[in-house]
């Protein structure tokens, strides 16, 4: 539609409100009074007869007009309100200002009282005797089947494709009831939920590329939080024995079906607990989450069944990673498995030989090409190498290797968790290599924080830690192929 048009229509809106205030209708009503939802109604008279009618039950809804159609002494309208749809059935004679519905747009909303009858089409309908309009839309809804299509205009428009689409709202709806889950769940634990700093001096907690932000008051620049590990670890240095955060992480990093730069994130620490309390924290959390939601511990993703009774397949990092990738040899021998991916993975022009990137950076390549991908079912990937693990205990029988878990489903990482570091001498040697490799030029390897290991130093007790990542268990829970579809306002390029 024209800038034109548009603005033509808006003048015609605009009349028309001018004509309802003129007609003695409050322009702009500060509340409204509605006695029952739309779905609350449909589910209630559900089972109705055409030709059921009842006279003796007056209702009131109100909702956004989504389709009107005027008959000479009779107008039909649809209504749509948070939780569904319902028709109105509006009559000349019944009505003292009938023909002020010509002045009602599609997409005003509108309060209508009446009692109920059941069409000769099996339609539930409001026969009104009064209404009034709440709000004018002074800019016409797009056509579903034309208007908002495209993907990337629903992502920008989110307002207009809850409008326009309200089947996309379940995703949201389940990702609310999913985190209501697992604060009660965790709640129920004897956990306690607290906040950290959002803004912080050094980024920690993960490799990654933070966003920078400048505090004018203190003349200092902060960055935004690539993690809540750190000042969690804090509070339980502190005296907490079980604490959680449900919150924001930003990540300057690229943009994909399963990546946004700012998500959502559950992070929790437990005192006196190792990674295979957290193990079973997870995969207990996780099938009753789904039990709930769903009414099964199986629920169909992108027309895969995926099973999430305990217990979950556990399989070894580096035994499974090393299978699928036919290396047959110890993949903790760093001149051989070099030598191995210079045979198997040559660079290409312009491209940095991946043989003589930091061997975290190995590591990761290899466990995103032959094992992540391939893991469909809910599954425990056990015991990583320590090399990739800068915050994770050593393993108390296998040496090179931390007490480390990752759910993984339908090829997409879910979470994170250890058995804790707390040894500060042991934490300090592994920050000072991160250290070297941001003084070489790793972006993604976090600074030192001194802060964090003078607290450190006062004492951490054994401790088990997670994160797990909010939206992608709402995708699964929604079915969506995309992080953008359980987010409500995604990252976009600016138009």
């Amino acid at each position: 539609m024209s800038q034109k048009s548009l603005q033509e229509q808006r003048e015609q809106r605009l009349r028309n409100l001018r004509s309802l205030e003129e007609r003695g209708f409050e322009a702009y009503p500060f509340d409204f009074s509605a006695s029952h939802s739309a779905a609350g109604l449909q589910e209630k008279y559900g089972g109705s007869k055409p030709g059921d009618t009842y006279p003796d039950e007056a209702v009131t809804v109100a909702g956004r007009a989504m389709t009107v159609r005027v008959m000479g002494k009779v107008t039909f309208a649809t209504l749509q309100d948070a939780t569904g749809r319902i028709q109105a059935y509006f009559q000349k004679g019944a009505l003292e200002h009938y023909n002020a519905l010509k002045k009602i747009d599609l997409g005003d909303w509108l309060e209508v009282s009446g009692t109920l009858f059941v069409t000769r089409t099996g339609e539930l309908t409001i026969e009104v005797t009064d209404f009034r309009l709440l709000v004018k839309s002074l800019r016409p809804l797009p056509d579903k089947f034309h208007g908002l299509t495209d993907k990337e205009q629903r992502y920008r428009q989110r307002h207009l494709d809850l409008m326009v689409n309200p089947e996309v709202k379940r995703a949201f709806i389940l990702r609310s009831r999913a985190i209501a889950f697992i604060r009660r769940y965790l709640d129920d634990l004897g956990f306690v939920e607290v906040e950290t700093p959002v803004l912080q001096s050094v980024p920690g907690g993960a490799e990654a590329r933070p966003f920078l932000t400048h505090h004018n008051a203190l003349d200092y620049d902060f960055h935004l939080r690539i993690s809540l590990e750190l000042y969690l670890k804090r509070l339980i240095i502190g005296g907490f024995d079980a604490v959680y955060e449900i919150g924001r992480n930003f990540r300057n990093e690229g943009i994909s079906y399963k990546h946004n730069p700012e998500y959502t994130m559950l992070e929790l620490y437990w005192a006196g607990r190792d990674y295979l309390d957290i193990l079973e924290l997870v995969e207990q959390m996780y099938s009753r989450l789904v039990l709930e939601l769903t009414g099964s511990m199986t629920l169909s993703y992108q027309g895969q069944t995926l099973d999430f009774a305990p217990p979950w397949p556990r399989v070894d990092y580096s035994t499974e990673l090393a299978k699928r990738a036919g290396i047959d040899f110890d993949l903790l021998d760093e001149e051989r498995l070099r030598a191995w991916v210079a045979d198997h993975h040559p660079s290409h022009e312009g491209e940095e030989p991946l043989q003589a990137s930091p061997i975290n950076h190995i590591f990761d390549k290899l466990y995103d090409l032959y094992l992540e991908p391939h893991l469909v079912q809910p599954t425990f990937v056990m015991d990583h190498p320590q090399a990739i693990s800068p915050l994770a205990k050593k393993h108390r029988t296998r040496p090179g290797l931390v007490e480390r878990f990752e759910p993984v489903a339908v090829g997409m990482e879910l979470g994170n968790a250890f058995s804790e570091l707390n040894d500060p001498i042991d934490q300090r040697q592994r920050f000072e290599l991160q250290q070297q490799l941001r003084e070489a030029g790793d972006e993604e390897a976090p600074p030192l924080d001194e802060d964090f290991l003078v607290a450190l130093e006062f004492g951490m007790p054994p401790t088990g830690g997670l994160g797990l990542g909010i939206d992608r268990l709402a995708m699964l829970l929604a079915d969506v192929p995309s992080i953008r579809d359980v987010i409500l306002f995604p990252l976009l390029r600016p138009e």
